[in-house]
């Protein structure tokens, strides 16, 4: 099949960039607390109908996050995990992470309804 007629719907030739986001900012540990983007968002789908609170854009060592999570599911007796870079802890607890993390110097802001 010549490629001017190809219809090729995948290929993992080159990485594609996500919108707004230099390739490596995403994780860049030298970035100030406070000048992270932390967004707090509620979900629902996919979970049977369970309400987890998901907390993404720490960059932080995966040490750390994992610390973090653990200093959170204890203060607010519930579980959770590390899901890639984000934090999921069980239940509606937007508030009190937020204000966890006003606490440790982040500025998170609420994403969602």
């Amino acid at each position: 099949m010549a490629d001017e007629k190809s219809r090729l719907v995948y290929s993992t030739d080159r990485a594609i960039q996500q919108k707004g986001r230099k390739a490596g900012e995403a994780l860049s540990p030298d970035v100030p607390q406070a000048q992270q983007k932390v967004r707090v968002r509620l979900e629902r789908k996919g979970r049977g109908g369970k309400t987890v609170t998901v907390i993404e854009g720490l960059c932080i060592p995966d040490k750390d996050r994992e610390l973090l999570l653990k200093q959170l599911k204890a203060s607010l007796g519930t579980g959770g995990a590390v899901v890639e870079t984000s934090l999921e802890i069980q239940g509606d607890h937007r508030d009190m992470i937020m204000a966890a993390l006003e606490k440790r110097g982040y500025r998170p802001k609420r994403s969602g309804s």
